[in-house]
């Protein structure tokens, strides 16, 4: 049987039908439609410095593997920060850019890197990926590539391979059966418990109503009002809004059953707003944004309306996105997240290496720190 292996410039170079069998379920942003959305409405490409590479490895004409790749020219949108290696290779006169990163754009979060039909043949078609990637780097000439915010498997075949592991942390919700968010909230010791109730009263004592909508129930005023509340929030820090409303009325048309908006209204006037999307098990917040300033407002939107959103779904874990110590008082329990990375230059690849090994023991440490902050009881945290 003959296996081909190629680099595509563009994911409709394949059909949404072959590249969808690989992947897992609870994983919406590598489906077809969400990689592809990115790419036909310009939030990837030239303007932002993510280029299509993606990795397609085909048996006899039928598609067994995949992996989305990009030529990188900056570091931005990935959440695996490495500035401070590219300032180190620009004061040593060296260039870190392009690089190549395997990753979904401007997502952090956890995921199949590996997109792979066969099952039992995961070990020998991943191997081939990373072969693979490995030798177009080597072919563009370019510092170094990186697989961000990968699952067990990803990064167990990836350390096999000798990749350095950079080990990070987020703050996720595990669903323990609980019954209701007041089922829930009996698990926490008395003072988090009573500070959450003291937040959700106060809240709705300023009149605040919430709405969520899924794909379905979306139009094109309600995305226009919703994309306002997204780019206000870029705005108010001076960053780019590369999801624009195009790609977002497009998936919300094509992963209708994916994508959760939740809204919030005061005075029959929407203010606030935060994106979500949902795999088979998995609640993954992603985007907020806001008009009007209100006590504990996005608490409510961002946490604990997803909360209630799992346990009512019988979803099993919520992740609400990149750092924020403050989720930890709310349930949100500190999380390792997995990068692995090939480093060109051999002396750069020996220091960085070495950092990364420092860096990770000083994770460690954090994480244990945080758990020891847990809001849940004693005999909870023990089960």
């Amino acid at each position: 049987m003959a296996i081909n292996i190629s680099i595509i410039g563009a994911i409709n170079e394949v059909t949404a039908n072959e590249w969808n069998k690989l992947v897992d379920n609870d994983n919406p942003f590598a489906r077809f439609e969400f990689l592809n959305a990115l790419e036909q409405h310009d939030c990837v490409g030239q303007t932002y410095g993510w280029l299509p590479q993606h990795i397609i490895v085909k048996e006899n004409d039928t598609l067994i593997g995949a992996s989305p790749m990009y030529l990188k020219n900056n570091s931005y949108g990935e959440f695996v920060f490495d500035w401070a290696w590219a300032d180190a290779y620009h004061r040593s006169g060296l260039e870190y850019y392009p690089k190549l990163v395997t990753s979904i754009p401007y997502t952090p979060a956890t995921g199949q890197r590996f997109l792979i039909k066969d099952h039992a043949r995961y070990n020998e078609i991943s191997r081939l990926m990373i072969n693979a990637g490995l030798q177009h780097a080597k072919s563009l000439g370019v510092s170094s590539m990186h697989w961000l915010f990968t699952n067990e498997p990803d990064t167990q075949q990836l350390k096999q391979k000798n990749m350095m592991l950079r080990l990070g942390c987020q703050f996720h919700w595990q669903n323990n059966n609980y019954t209701s968010f007041e089922h829930y909230l009996s698990f926490f010791n008395s003072k988090n418990r009573k500070k959450i109730k003291r937040e959700r009263k106060q809240l709705q004592q300023q009149n605040i109503e919430i709405e969520i909508k899924t794909g379905h129930e979306m139009d094109g005023d309600l995305w226009r009002i919703y994309h306002d509340f997204y780019s206000s929030t870029f705005d108010k820090k001076s960053g780019m809004a590369t999801l624009n409303l195009n790609f977002f009325k497009s998936i919300g048309s094509s992963l209708a059953d994916n994508v959760l908006i939740l809204f919030a209204k005061h005075n029959d006037k929407y203010v606030a707003s935060a994106f979500c999307m949902r795999g088979d098990k998995t609640l993954y917040g992603r985007h907020w944004g806001c008009n009007s300033h209100f006590n504990n407002l996005h608490f409510e939107l961002c946490y604990y309306q997803g909360l209630e959103y799992c346990i009512e779904h019988g979803l099993t874990r919520f992740e609400p996105g990149a750092q924020g110590e403050h989720k930890i008082y709310r349930g949100f329990l500190p999380t390792k997240t997995w990068s692995a990375h090939w480093i060109a230059h051999p002396e750069f690849n020996t220091i960085i290496r070495k950092h990364v090994q420092h860096e990770q023991e000083g994770m460690q440490y954090y994480i244990q720190d945080m758990q020891s902050h847990s809001p849940f009881k004693q005999e909870q945290r023990a089960n």
